[in-house]
């Protein structure tokens, strides 16, 4: 009985080394990130993308002047700044070239 029992836990420790072995192979495979982007992204985010989230900055931070003190009242300054300048700045400026 010992020996069968002896036998199991090999067989279950040599299962789960090569388990870890293939289950991190296929992590590492579904985690690695393409680098070739298509070109016409690429230009269409440069020429036209772009251009709007500038554009959403500008319009962004103009409306967050004006609803400033409305939002110091509301006492929610910090999420008006995050989804009406902090927002548009990060998707404009901090995101790779052809990532929408």
């Amino acid at each position: 009985m010992f020996k069968i029992t002896k036998q199991f836990l090999i067989f279950l420790a040599i299962a789960a080394l090569i388990s870890v072995t293939f289950g991190s192979a296929t992590a590492a495979q579904g985690n690695a990130e393409t680098d070739d982007k298509d070109p016409g992204s690429m230009t269409f985010d440069l020429l036209v993308v772009r251009p709007l989230g500038m554009f959403a900055t500008l319009l962004g931070s103009a409306a967050f002047v004006v609803s400033l003190p409305f939002s110091a009242m509301g006492d929610n300054i910090e999420p008006a700044y995050e989804k009406m300048i902090e927002a548009p700045v990060l998707y404009t400026f901090y995101r790779p070239l052809g990532s929408f």
